[in-house]
């Protein structure tokens, strides 16, 4: 059975970080290249070489390759797992927690937008993960020895995340968001104005074959590129040429909500990633790119944030329900296109 991290989606997708770097010598003799490693990879089962290999984590000149390539004299070879090298390297560090509700069994948090949750590339420091930490003494470890961490929402989204004070409220609590019987709801800023005031959305996500950074949906034949995903979608104000959704979860992938919403022609407002720092929905008029370009200032960061969260207790037996406001700074995006769109109405 694999191991199961739950991903609540949003959740950042550099999870691929370069380990090692080779140059084979002048003279190398072909040699399948999970053996080559072998003798290279400190540490290194030849079973963990395979997978990197078989996931397109072993690149050789800059081109996945897999476990039977045979290395030839002077390949460039790199090797990429999904944790970074330094991640273990957990410093409790004194930053404040917003804690919304806290027990003998777990805590729940409101993560601002601009917090890494766990140690990655380039933040190996000031992340949710340093701070529960220091807070907090024998944290269980989840399947990927992460401390507390029962899911995770990405650096830019700001939100709700509970978090395991004991290994009971972590197997429990995991379980609940495997068999989706956990309740999350997202509020965001998407491109265009939806047609149908409801929906969901079904497509697998997987990583994106040409862009390592970016998930994307996969369909019909290659529907096993990816993994199942469901989000039910409901209008709550249309503004203009920006609509203002709530997306609950019926499954977690990482970015799920900026897939999906992309996916059926609405991304995300502001979303770097997925091309939402562009003006998609509009007027050509100076004006109007300007008053864009002030939302984008106002709301620096994708538009999304993790509202409402609710679960079974571990051992109080009853379902417990969370919800935050949205944060200022999508507050403030989200008045300037009202007031926008009323200029538009009366036009």
């Amino acid at each position: 059975m694999d191991d199961y991290t739950p991903e609540l989606p949003e959740e950042d997708n550099d999870d691929l970080y370069e380990h090692y770097s080779f140059t084979a010598d002048k003279g190398q003799s072909p040699l399948r290249i999970d053996k080559w490693l072998m003798n290279k990879v400190e540490n290194a089962t030849r079973n963990k070489i395979q997978d990197a290999a078989k996931n397109g984590s072993i690149f050789v000149n800059g081109t996945p390759v897999k476990p039977n390539y045979k290395v030839k004299p002077n390949d460039q070879v790199r090797v990429l797992f999904q944790h970074p090298p330094h991640e273990n390297l957990l410093v409790a560090e004194d930053i404040p927690l917003d804690i919304v509700y806290e027990d003998d069994q777990l805590l729940v948090v409101n993560k601002p937008a601009g917090m890494v949750v766990h140690p990655g590339h380039g933040n190996y420091s000031g992340t949710l993960i340093n701070a529960l930490i220091f807070h907090f003494d024998n944290l269980p470890n989840n399947s990927s020895e992460r401390p507390g961490l029962v899911h995770r929402i990405d650096k830019d989204t700001s939100g709700l995340l509970v978090v395991a004070k004991t290994e009971h409220a972590m197997a429990h609590l995991t379980a609940q968001f495997k068999a989706k019987t956990s309740e999350r709801e997202y509020v965001a800023i998407v491109w265009g104005n939806i047609e149908e005031d409801q929906g969901t959305i079904e497509g697998n996500i997987g990583r994106h074959p040409k862009n390592r950074l970016q998930n994307t949906v996969f369909l019909d034949d290659e529907a096993d590129k990816g993994k199942p995903a469901v989000t039910h979608y409901k209008v709550i104000e249309r503004l203009g040429y920006v609509t203002l959704v709530s997306c609950k979860l019926e499954t977690g992938r990482t970015h799920q909500i900026r897939v999906h919403m992309k996916h059926i022609g609405h991304t995300l407002f502001n979303d770097e990633r997925y091309g939402g720092n562009l003006i998609l929905k509009g007027t050509t008029f100076t004006k109007y790119k300007q008053f864009v370009e002030n939302c984008f200032k106002v709301l620096p960061r994708q538009a999304l944030h993790a509202k409402t969260l609710g679960f079974m207790h571990p051992t109080k037996n009853e379902f417990m329900s969370f919800d935050t406001p949205i944060p200022q700074d999508m507050q403030d995006c989200i008045e300037k296109w009202k007031g926008y769109s009323k200029h538009i109405d009366n036009n």
